[in-house]
């Protein structure tokens, strides 16, 4: 992002919008694979009431600090913009 404190262009905004939208998306998805493989197999192998609640409460956990981590991940990651890899060298093949 180009303009701190200014104006944004519409471009800009889209590119925010999408890239929010990635970020909650995507550790949406996370976080219910990790709760899946975590608490899958109580249910799977019936294992008994007091094991299967501590492993949703563990499955639960597990899944809200990875979707917390995912999205400030994402989120910080495109807020450094696009800045080349090697200082001084601005173009693409550098």
């Amino acid at each position: 992002m180009s303009s701190y404190g200014g104006r944004r262009t519409q471009g800009e905004r889209d590119a925010m919008t999408v890239e929010i939208g990635y970020a909650l998306f995507s550790a949406a998805f996370a976080a219910a694979v990790l709760f899946g493989a975590v608490v899958g197999p109580a249910y799977v192998f019936g294992l008994p009431a007091g094991v299967r609640s501590g492993l949703v409460g563990t499955g639960t956990v597990l899944a809200v600090v990875v979707f917390l981590v995912r999205v400030v991940s994402v989120l910080v990651r495109f807020g450094r913009g696009n800045q080349p890899s090697q200082p001084g060298r601005t173009r693409p093949d550098s």
